[in-house]
């Protein structure tokens, strides 16, 4: 097995001078753990508690100080760090830095990256429990806060100096968890014109999302916890590409993106029946949906009475809508699957994908707590046809795990297309 990130996302972190810059190890690590590609950008005095060499060391790229030392290698480092990264964190930021920031002053490497800077940013203050109460610190931070700064609030406990009360630098994987938000919220709102491809152009893609709902009675049913947003990913993503994109979706809890065909249904039922009526347009169907695989015999016509202390309910299967569609499946159609599960992940799985002849299967581990349903992240593994590879990916944001599977469906439309010259 092989493990294969997703494309990274590229994250500028910078250090100011202050004893919590050691944490900033932490925060860089995380990013890291999160498939992020770091860079670092310290102060002068940030080196004064801890040597670039530690961050060279565990980034592999040179740290900035300064724009003018000898060995930089960028003469305009401040312009290209800050206009190629897709978030910038400072961690720790000390008053005089939030001061310097609030008012626009650029008098070193970090201040003038973030004058440059055109991607989201995210500030975690640290200093001293007076300093961070006195009043031109608070307009500071409301002045950043005004231009669309993320402010992680300092936490409070013990400082360096004794002080006792907010000041310490928020805990590193707060850090990392509210940078992972917001490049989530980034890309799932990403528009078209932010891809440099067309490679989908051309390309007719039917998409099932959300989850199917199974009438007990006219108030009760039996569904799961799927959210949407794996399916609406998929759709945003093969949008910005160029397809031409439908989406049937059940019961979601998020907003669908724009420019796609939306029809929306209840049940398994008439998934299925909007599938059968759309499929014969679509050049790649994708069941990210999670479809109820059973629903009762005889719903009842009206609520059904709390009257005795148990109830039985008897249940038939729902129709297996990918299974359908694999069995019609005609020449020059993708058939993509998802594989949900909670024990043996890729046995299962592949087991799937032979047993109903797809293309490719997505599986993932469902039992995870940071990731799966009604999560903006994932963690998946990606089989395809006639291939013992399985691509793993780490935790990412939905939207960038949507872009592998697209990937891999152009890898095989483009053997297909090998195959017939």
């Amino acid at each position: 097995m092989i493990n294969q990130e997703v494309s990274k996302k590229q994250v500028a972190l910078g250090v100011s001078g202050g004893i919590a810059a050691y944490k900033s190890i932490e925060v860089l690590r995380g990013l890291q753990r999160a498939g992020c590609d770091v860079r670092v950008a310290m102060t002068r005095h940030a080196c004064e508690f801890i040597q670039p060499l530690t961050f060279r060391a565990l980034t592999g790229s040179y740290v900035l100080v300064d724009d003018y030392a000898p060995d930089n290698p960028d003469p305009i480092a401040h312009i290209t760090f800050s206009q190629t990264v897709d978030l910038f964190v400072i961690a720790p930021a000390t008053a005089n830095l939030l001061a310097k920031m609030a008012n626009g002053i650029a008098d070193d490497f970090l201040t003038s990256t973030y004058l440059a800077c055109t991607a989201p940013v995210i500030v975690a203050p640290a200093m001293n429990t007076v300093m961070w109460h006195h009043p031109a610190t608070q307009r500071n931070v409301e002045r950043l806060r005004d231009a669309g700064v993320h402010i992680i609030d300092p936490d409070e406990g013990e400082m360096a100096c004794g002080t006792i009360g907010p000041g310490r630098l928020s805990a590193p994987e707060r850090i990392v968890e509210k940078a992972l938000e917001v490049l989530n919220e980034s890309n799932f709102h990403r528009e078209p014109e932010s891809t440099n491809t067309d490679d989908l152009k051309g390309e007719r893609i039917l998409i099932t999302a959300g989850a199917t709902r199974e009438p007990i009675d006219p108030v009760r049913f039996i569904s799961n916890r799927s959210s949407g947003r794996m399916g609406f990913a998929l759709a945003e993503a093969a949008k910005a590409r160029g397809a031409t994109v439908t989406v049937i979706a059940g019961a979601t809890s998020v907003t669908p993106p724009t420019g796609i065909a939306l029809i929306e249904v209840t049940s398994t039922e008439e998934m299925l029946g909007a599938v059968r009526k759309n499929l014969t347009e679509a050049t790649v169907f994708i069941a990210a949906a999670a479809v109820a695989d059973y629903r009762p015999t005889k719903p009842a016509d009206a609520k059904i009475k709390k009257s005795k202390s148990e109830m039985v309910l008897e249940l038939e299967r729902t129709p297996d809508i990918l299974g359908e569609v694999s069995q019609a499946s005609r020449r020059g159609l993708l058939v993509i699957g998802f594989a949900a599960e909670t024990d043996n992940l890729l046995t299962n799985a592949r087991e799937k994908m032979n047993r109903k002849q797809l293309d490719i299967i997505v599986a993932n581990d469902v039992s995870r707590s940071d990731s799966g349903f009604d999560s903006e992240n994932n963690a998946v593994t990606i089989m395809v046809r006639d291939s013992d590879v399985a691509i793993d990916i780490p935790l990412s944001s939905k939207f960038e795990i949507a872009m592998q599977i697209l990937d891999e469906a152009l890898k095989l439309r483009h053997k297909s297309l090998a195959k017939r010259a």
